[in-house]
């Protein structure tokens, strides 16, 4: 895992797809060993994180579909308080840049709201399992997890 590391370490700023703490907070046992190498290095200084709003809707959907109010209100406290990681709000900045990658990449949404908060706010580099995700690579540097997963 110390190869994840170092490529982290190039980017002085890292955006994160939703998934990435879905993963963790869920304990999948297939990316945990992952999520904890990336939340660590945002979470030691080694590099910042930044993650939108929108990863609050994204993260809590599950546990308020379940009735589970507690449970989103505590995912919520640990985006808000984990060390070295910014959540952004979705300015008129953001909603601009995430309509040009639709139009440009043809994202969904949420993915293009995502990234685009990463990449208004100086983010180099995005981090998410999403393969489709690969053809912003002319905007900023792709890590999907399951390429980490086969290198390991």
């Amino acid at each position: 895992m110390d190869h994840i590391r170092r490529q982290l370490a190039n980017h002085s700023l890292l955006a994160l797809d939703s998934s990435i703490f879905i993963y963790h907070f869920e304990a999948n046992l297939t990316y945990l060993p992952l999520t904890e190498v990336i939340l660590s290095t945002i979470a030691d200084g080694t590099c910042q994180g930044i993650i939108s709003t929108v990863t609050i809707m994204e993260v809590t959907v599950w546990p308020w579909k379940q009735n589970r109010g507690d449970v989103a209100r505590q995912y919520e406290l640990l985006l808000a308080n984990f060390p070295n990681l910014t959540i952004a709000d979705v300015s008129r900045d953001v909603a601009r840049k995430a309509a040009q990658l639709r139009a440009l990449y043809n994202v969904r949404p949420a993915d293009a709201l995502l990234v685009a908060t990463g990449l208004v706010n100086g983010a180099t580099a995005w981090i998410s399992n999403d393969t489709q995700l690969r053809r912003l690579a002319s905007e900023l540097e792709i890590f999907v997890l399951d390429d980490w997963r086969q290198v390991d």
